[in-house]
């Protein structure tokens, strides 16, 4: 049976993540713009290193030049929020007409960004649980394992097969829009916090007036929704925040590995979206602003090119 190529446009740690799991089993390009990114990527391939802490190196296509990705009929977008139109952008020069692009992104508004580009029928959303962290180019550590979801639209089924035969745990769900809101809450919970402290997810279950932002960020979070019409996948989205943090208590957050890094976080997309969205629909969202303008107040503004 033929390798089916795939291309990821990021390359960063999720791209560098699902690069390596697809790798063995289809032709993988990564398309991105961090220069030092791209070359690791071309040198070496993506280096994976495992929780048991062994080490794997994967060979990987990677380019900064969309014309290289011509005819692409199947894409994961995996690039940071702030880089979406970008990125769909790139995709619209690429992806063949009845292809299609899967944004696993975090964050509100990536799917229009995609769609606005590409149509509705070339745009697709999923939610994804599985994590990594970036250790510098081209090399990852894999993180938190957990179900990725997709809609059962038949465009999707080749690629949905791709990152089963990769080890991914695929699951079909209807209602995307609710773990896209149940992901926002644990994100606008955990992230801001994290990225504020310095510190890793565990440690904000041993301060108290940490563990009371998280609460009121995520119910938030589903006021915001409720009003919107979205139904939360959990009736406590305070308590399941709480609960990931615990199980995921060693982990950097993606946020926090911004701050880090020196890059822009997604802040807009997590808690900027929350807020503004609860603003136009009357729902107080006074943590959220709050830790929005702290994170902007302490991150660079999203104008670099690093994906």
């Amino acid at each position: 049976m033929s390798r089916q190529p795939i291309l990821i446009v990021g390359t960063g740690a999720m791209a560098c993540l699902f690069g390596a799991r697809l790798a063995p089993h289809a032709d993988v390009t990564l398309l991105g713009t961090w220069p030092d990114g791209v070359a690791a990527l071309q040198d070496g391939g993506v280096c994976l290193i495992e929780g048991d802490g062994s080490e794997r190196a994967y060979p990987v296509r990677a380019t900064s030049d969309p014309a290289q990705c011509a005819d692409t009929r199947y894409a994961l977008v995996l690039v940071k929020s702030w880089q979406t139109a970008r990125a769909a952008r790139q995709l619209a020069a690429c992806l063949v007409p009845d292809g299609v692009a899967l944004t696993l992104q975090n964050g509100l508004g990536n799917l229009e960004q995609l769609q606005e580009a590409l149509g509705e029928e070339r745009a697709a959303l999923g939610v994804t649980t599985v994590g990594a962290t970036l250790l510098g180019p081209g090399r990852v550590r894999a993180g938190g394992v957990g179900p990725t979801y997709l809609a059962s639209y038949p465009r999707l089924l080749p690629l949905a097969e791709m990152l089963r035969q990769a080890g991914f745990e695929v699951k079909t769900d209807e209602d995307l829009e609710s773990l896209v809101w149940g992901k926002l809450a644990i994100n606008a919970a955990i992230n801001p916090l994290t990225a504020l402290l310095g510190i890793p997810n565990g440690e904000l279950l041993a301060r108290p007036h940490a563990l009371a932002l998280m609460a009121e960020a995520a119910e938030e979070t589903a006021a915001v929704a409720a009003a919107r019409g979205v139904r939360m996948p959990h009736a406590a989205p305070g308590a399941v925040a709480i609960e990931v943090a615990g199980r995921t208590a060693s982990n950097l957050s993606s946020m926090l590995q911004d701050i880090q890094r020196g890059a822009p976080t997604e802040i807009d997309a997590i808690c900027g979206a929350i807020a503004l969205e609860g603003e136009y629909l009357g729902v107080p969202t006074p943590v959220n602003r709050t830790l929005w303008h702290l994170v902007r107040a302490l991150a660079l503004p999203a104008s670099r090119d690093e994906t």
